[in-house]
């Protein structure tokens, strides 16, 4: 049997129990695919994100991130996490199968990560603005990057925690629905759905936040501005649009630490 190091921590929180829980466990080397995606359905959180040291040095870390039901392509909160338990100096570089290089970075008491935008194009979904229950709502996606993403842009936040997407139907559709819009005390509220892949409402998604923060940039006319995703656990983000590429501020906390027998 053998030991393998595990920390769960709470991502875009500053304190226990808000954020978004990820598992990390760093690795040697990988294990073979079907035993990570068990290890992540005995976590039973959104994601956990498995890392082994970069044998090239453009990198300091591979990493991939499995869902209880599947790999993903893209995480951000569990990027944030694994920065946060792996980062030695100013910064920690992640190389990733499908999205490129990540890095995360101290920024004061917080930590930044650099992942890239998701550009959408306004569309037309009659289906699954029906499945969210928001038939009137404008309609952006994208089929394009590491995640297939829908935007479903409301009037207000009172709007926006009052969805109810049927979570039956909205399983067979393959996209990450963020439904977002000008926030009462934050510049910008969200909510994301993605039962499709294994998680009907994520508590905080920073890979949606590589998606809202181009969105909202142009919409509010600045490169910078606050988030909030209001799940019941609830998460801010801080965004600022740096070319082709999200910078997403938050704080993270280890609330867990231990080790799984294998």
């Amino acid at each position: 049997m053998t030991e393998y190091r595990l920390v769960q921590v709470d991502a875009f929180a500053d304190r226990p129990f808000t954020g978004n829980p990820a598992a990390v466990m760093p690795l040697d080397e990988w294990l073979p695919d079907e035993t990570l995606q068990a290890i992540a359905m005995e976590n039973n959180l959104s994601e956990t994100a498995f890392t082994v040291p970069a044998t090239e040095g453009d990198a300091d870390y591979e990493l991939r991130w499995f869902t209880p039901t599947t790999e993903v392509a893209l995480c951000g909160h569990a990027s944030l996490a694994s920065g946060h338990v792996l980062i030695d100096g100013e910064r920690v570089r992640f190389r990733t199968r499908k999205a490129g290089k990540l890095e995360v970075r101290r920024d004061g008491a917080a930590l930044a990560l650099d992942l890239p935008v998701t550009l959408v194009r306004p569309a037309t979904h009659e289906t699954l603005l029906d499945v969210v229950g928001t038939p009137d709502a404008e309609l952006f996606v994208s089929y394009q990057g590491a995640e297939a993403t829908a935007i479903v842009l409301l009037n207000d936040e009172a709007a926006v925690r009052a969805c109810a997407p049927d979570m039956s139907r909205l399983r067979h559709i393959e996209l990450m629905v963020i439904a977002t819009a000008p926030g009462d005390a934050h510049d910008v509220v969200a909510r994301v759905f993605v039962p499709a892949w294994g998680v009907d409402e994520d508590p905080v998604t920073g890979s949606a936040f590589g998606a809202l923060t181009p969105f909202w940039a142009e919409r509010l006319g600045r490169d910078g501005f606050t988030g909030y995703q209001a799940s019941r656990r609830g998460g801010h983000v801080h965004c600022r649009l740096a070319g082709a590429r999200a910078i997403l501020g938050g704080r993270c906390v280890t609330v867990i630490e231990g080790v799984m027998r294998l």
